[in-house]
């Protein structure tokens, strides 16, 4: 116990004339003992630290950006009520720069034999988990002369998922998807490479369509539909290696491809198909597999939730390998990493081909926008010098992008905002053409 009002009754018992009591310890109490009888039983009548019992509750998981409260229960077995300051102390992350202090203190009183509850609300900076560290109370006397202080661990955890921000176009790309599969009210028949059904012919459909076999059976001329196929096979691969550890705006570059993925995801298992996820950089990382419809969102944004970039050059002849192996029959394999000209020449070149062989194969990468901006820089020297370097970086990601394309493989390069709808655009594009 931690005898904190000490200091105050020392400067209290220094303004004392000078004669009036002895500096040693004994004098202080012989010259002012009330004061010292005062202090010893506020002391006293502070309830115990380490006596109470305290547990937890509230929110275990929660999207980045959104605030999260976590419930601290207190109760007080003693005969003495309490009178506290508490902390409840957590990762800097875990709130907004300069909201820590005040969200993380409270001042609780709990009768004798009762309980209270105290709530901290989290809003997290940072992906992953969020776990509760020590909670510190200051029990205060009834004068508040002498304190007793005391720290107990009360273990809780909270994930921060990723925030999902690109789900505002899933209504307008599950639109363009009914439109493929002829589901709309509107006269535009399916596309796709899978037969649908039969129905008559009404002027202004393609006369390829026209079922000759079954126009001879009836009086009308008969047209056959088609919709996207199903239950194709989708693998998501994250590139989490050095070059995902680049800010592009104001969030590294994994997190806009984590965005952009859980969009395509989320079309995809609307459209019946079947979504894995691999993130992969020496090592995998993450591996979702086998999940239904249903469950198959929740589960890559929980498996995302504590992907960190690592600090290492990733290696392309694994992450085919692990691909290989984790989609084993023809599949879309979806690459989100670098268009880099380096990396992709160095590393993914060589070993594309064993990808495009047994699958289709998209790649997505995230552009900085800052590069376009450079680019359009005019006035004065400097400008000229950046833009001029800006041209030179996007001519290389260009040529980059046509050195995949010439190898079979879809290329989408669009900025953090366009990425995702990007992404899914290509998605659908693939699915009409018959291609997945």
């Amino acid at each position: 116990m931690a005898l904190t009002g000490r200091a105050a009754l020392l400067a209290a018992l220094g303004s004392l004339p000078v004669g009036l009591w002895d500096p040693s310890w004994t004098g202080i109490l012989t010259v002012n003992a009330p004061l010292a009888l005062a202090c010893a039983c506020d002391f006293a009548l502070a309830a115990p630290v380490r006596r109470l019992r305290l547990t937890r509750s509230g929110d275990t998981s929660v999207r980045l950006g959104d605030p999260a409260d976590v419930t601290l229960t207190l109760a007080n077995p003693s005969r003495r009520p309490l009178r506290a300051h508490l902390r409840d102390a957590w990762p800097p992350s875990s709130w907004q720069p300069g909201t820590e202090v005040p969200a993380s203190r409270h001042r609780v009183t709990v009768p004798a034999g009762e309980r209270r509850r105290v709530t901290t609300r989290l809003r997290p900076t940072r992906r992953g988990d969020r776990h509760a560290d020590r909670v510190t109370i200051r029990s205060y006397g009834p004068l508040g002369l002498l304190t007793r202080q005391g720290t107990h661990r009360v273990p809780w955890t909270v994930r921060v998922l990723p925030p999902f921000t690109s789900r505002k176009h899933l209504p307008s790309k599950l639109a363009r998807l009914r439109e493929l599969d002829g589901r709309t009210s509107v006269l535009q028949r399916g596309e796709g490479t899978e037969f649908d059904s039969l129905r008559e012919y009404v002027p202004g459909d393609d006369t390829r369509s026209i079922d000759w076999r079954a126009t001879a059976r009836q009086t009308a001329v008969a047209v056959r539909t088609w919709r996207p196929e199903r239950d194709r096979h989708i693998l998501l691969v994250l590139d989490t290696g050095r070059t995902s550890a680049g800010r592009v705006g104001d969030i590294p570059r994994l997190d806009a491809s984590m965005d952009a993925a859980l969009l395509l995801a989320a079309l995809a298992s609307r459209a019946g198909d079947r979504v894995d996820l691999l993130a992969y950089d020496r090592q995998a990382r993450a591996l979702v597999q086998g999940r239904t419809a249903g469950d198959v969102l929740p589960s890559l944004v929980n498996a995302m939730a504590t992907l960190e970039p690592e600090l290492v050059e990733t290696d392309a002849r694994g992450l085919t390998a692990t691909a290989l192996r984790t989609a084993p029959r023809r599949s879309l394999i979806v690459l989100l990493t670098t268009l880099d000209a380096a990396p992709v020449e160095e590393g993914l070149l060589p070993v594309l081909t064993k990808l495009t062989q047994q699958h289709t194969v998209l790649l997505a990468s995230v552009a900085d926008p800052h590069v376009a901006q450079m680019a359009k820089s005019r006035g004065t020297t400097e400008a000229v010098y950046e833009a001029a370097a800006a041209a030179q970086a996007q001519s290389e990601r260009h040529r980059t992008a046509d050195q995949l394309r010439r190898h079979g493989v879809t290329v989408v390069d669009a900025t953090p905002d366009d990425l995702a709808p990007a992404l899914a655009d290509a998605y659908l594009t693939l699915k009409t053409s018959g291609r997945l």
